[in-house]
C-alpha cells in the first residue's frame, strides 16, 4: 500500500513537472488547426486551410468513406501551394466527373497501407543503405531518402517532396505533410 502511494505521487509530481500531454499523443497544429490524434485523417484534414484542394480532390474522388475507415494509412499529404505547383489546369482537369480514376490515381498513390511514422520511415532508409522504396495504394513505388535532416520523396516520374511536417498522428494513421505533389507513371 505504501508503494502504491509513492508511485502515485511520483507519477502526479511528473505530470506536474513535465505536463500531462507528455504522457498523451499530443495534437499537432496543421493549416491553423489542431490536428487531434482522437479523429481520423479525414476528420483532421477538413480543418486545415493549407489542404483544402487535398480535401476537394478527395470529395471528387469518392475516397472520404476509405480514408475514413479504420485504415491504418500513411498519408503524404500535399499542401494547396503544392497543388499550386502542378502545370495551369491540371487541378481543375483531374477535379472534373469524367477524370475521377485519374484523380483516384494520384490520390492513392500519396498513400500507404500500414502506419510509417518518421522513426520507421528513417530505419528502413538507414536499412536500404540510404534509400527506402514503399508501395503506395496505387500499385506504385515511392522512394524516400534523407537529404540533410529532411525528409525526401522521389516519386516514379523523379519529382522530389520534402516531408515539411511529420507525425501527425491519427486515429487510423499518420499524415506527413508535404509541399509537393508526386505523381507515378
Amino acid at each position: 500500500m505504501k508503494t502504491r502511494k509513492i508511485v502515485l505521487k511520483a507519477f502526479l509530481g511528473l505530470a506536474l513537472v513535465f505536463g500531462v500531454n507528455t504522457f498523451a499523443q499530443k495534437s499537432v497544429m496543421v493549416g491553423g488547426a489542431a490536428m487531434l490524434p482522437s479523429k481520423n485523417i479525414i476528420e483532421n484534414a477538413v480543418n486545415s486551410k493549407d489542404h483544402t484542394t487535398l480535401v476537394a480532390a478527395v470529395k471528387a474522388a469518392e475516397l472520404v468513406e476509405t480514408l475514413s475507415s479504420k485504415g491504418p494509412f500513411t498519408v503524404f499529404a500535399p499542401t494547396n501551394a503544392a497543388f499550386d505547383k502542378l502545370p495551369k489546369g491540371t487541378v481543375e482537369t483531374l477535379l472534373k466527373p469524367e477524370n475521377k480514376a485519374m484523380l483516384q490515381g494520384v490520390l492513392t498513390y500519396h498513400v500507404l497501407a500500414g502506419k510509417f511514422d518518421s522513426k520507421a520511415i528513417a530505419a528502413a532508409i538507414t536499412a536500404g543503405n540510404g534509400t527506402a522504396t514503399f508501395p503506395t495504394v496505387q500499385g506504385g513505388k515511392l522512394k524516400a531518402s534523407m537529404v540533410g535532416k529532411k525528409l525526401v520523396l522521389t516519386d516514379e516520374k523523379g519529382g522530389k517532396s520534402i516531408v515539411t511536417i511529420a507525425d501527425v498522428n491519427q486515429s487510423n494513421g499518420v499524415i506527413h505533410v508535404v509541399d509537393a505533389v508526386v505523381m507515378h507513371k
